[in-house]
């Protein structure tokens, strides 16, 4: 079934230099980026994205974290684009992901994992418009796209 979901690519993997390695797995993975925005969230856009967790002990050292950088939010489409996405991403405390997903390899614990991705499509319908307006989630047919030869660049013949 073709899914979408929400990835935000978190402070600590843009600081440490690691949004391109996240779109790259994503990417290999098979699913097409649909949308892509940097920003840098403010305290209330984070207080009411993660809502839900209000009130329990981690809340406030989250809404610190998501708003200490830039963020780099993403909208991904594909066959069972959820369960793809959060096998590839890892369990979400870095230090007990599996060897070979993306929170294992560029997160350090249980906050700075890189990622966040929707648990869910309802999370992710929720979740990709906090952060994209329609017109600005492109669809495309990949299989549709033709190179074109490359041009000489210099003029030269």
């Amino acid at each position: 079934m073709i899914e979408r979901t929400c990835i935000l690519i978190k402070p600590d993997a843009v600081c440490k230099k690691h949004a391109g390695d996240v779109i790259g797995r994503l990417e290999k993975a098979g699913l097409q980026l649909l949308a892509l925005r940097m920003l840098r969230v403010t305290r209330a856009h984070a207080e009411d994205f993660y809502q839900e967790h209000k009130g329990k002990e981690f809340y406030e050292r989250l809404i610190r974290f998501m708003t200490s950088a830039p963020i780099v939010a993403t909208a991904w489409q594909g066959e069972n684009a959820v369960a793809v996405s959060r096998k590839l991403i890892g369990a979400t405390d870095s230090r007990q992901a599996a060897p070979g997903t993306i929170r294992r390899d560029f997160g350090t614990d249980n906050r700075r994992n890189v990622v966040h991705g929707s648990d869910s499509v309802k999370s992710a319908e929720r979740e990709i418009s906090f952060f994209f307006k329609p017109g600005e989630i492109l669809t495309y047919n990949v299989s549709d796209w033709q190179d074109e030869p490359v041009q000489n660049l210099t003029g030269k013949k």
